[in-house]
């Protein structure tokens, strides 16, 4: 059985985009959470990051390495269709490369919502891009995700982000309001939410990147 090996719910978008397409896909696997700051990663990722995935020995590192690896094991990684594959794969590797003003501002973290007092022009632009790929892909392949009717991996790479539109409370379009949604409302967002809402772990960097952001409106997570 694979071994998936993610760090906290609470912060981690790379380890999400894995674990949610494995489950989205129902493909077995162990889960392993080691918290940041508890343990040297390199102890089972060759990078010393997460997410890495561990089979039979081999480990994979990088969430998009991860992808690939289980696209040539398992079918519905990426799209049947061509046309839809091509596209899928270019919007999730734009995802996995790019936003950087978004990673930087407004960084994921599930136990708070913040008030950004201003959208600066670079990051207006990633949010201005993100919902242009998100339109393009469910107007050309129908929906109700972005390659068509079922949940394939560019869904996978877009799901942190629906997150973080729901932490800082960035405006949207209504379509693009409603394909957030949609994710965040699979039951393994669910699950994964809860989780990390229940995460007993601070890590202090996490933290005070997401304060930088903005005014906190509300901390949804019990003391640590």
């Amino acid at each position: 059985m694979y071994v998936l090996y993610i760090a906290n719910k609470t912060y981690s978008s790379w380890s999400l985009r894995p674990w949610l397409l494995l489950r989205m896909l129902d493909i077995g696997f162990e889960e392993r959470l080691v918290p940041f700051g508890e343990r040297n990663f390199r102890s089972f990722s060759p990078s010393g990051k997460v997410p890495c995935l561990v089979d039979d020995g081999r480990a994979v590192w990088d969430s998009l390495a991860i992808c690939e690896y289980l696209a040539e094991r398992h079918e519905g990684v990426w799209p049947a269709g061509a046309a839809a594959r091509a596209w899928a794969r270019s919007a999730a590797a734009e995802m996995h490369s790019g936003f950087e003003e978004l990673r930087t501002r407004c960084n994921m973290n599930l136990g708070v919502r913040i008030a950004i007092e201003d959208i600066a022009p670079p990051l207006a632009q990633d949010i201005a891009r993100i919902e242009e790929i998100w339109q393009e892909g469910l107007g050309s392949f129908g929906g109700p995700f972005l390659a068509g009717s079922a949940f394939t991996a560019v869904d996978a790479f877009f799901a942190p982000v629906a997150y973080r539109f729901l932490i800082y409370a960035v405006p949207l379009s209504d379509a693009s309001a409603a394909y957030a949604e949609r994710l965040r409302a699979l039951e393994p967002m669910q699950a994964w939410y809860a989780a990390a809402l229940a995460e007993p772990w601070r890590e202090a960097r996490h933290e005070d990147a997401s304060l930088a952001a903005g005014r906190l409106i509300e901390d949804l997570r019990k003391p640590a």
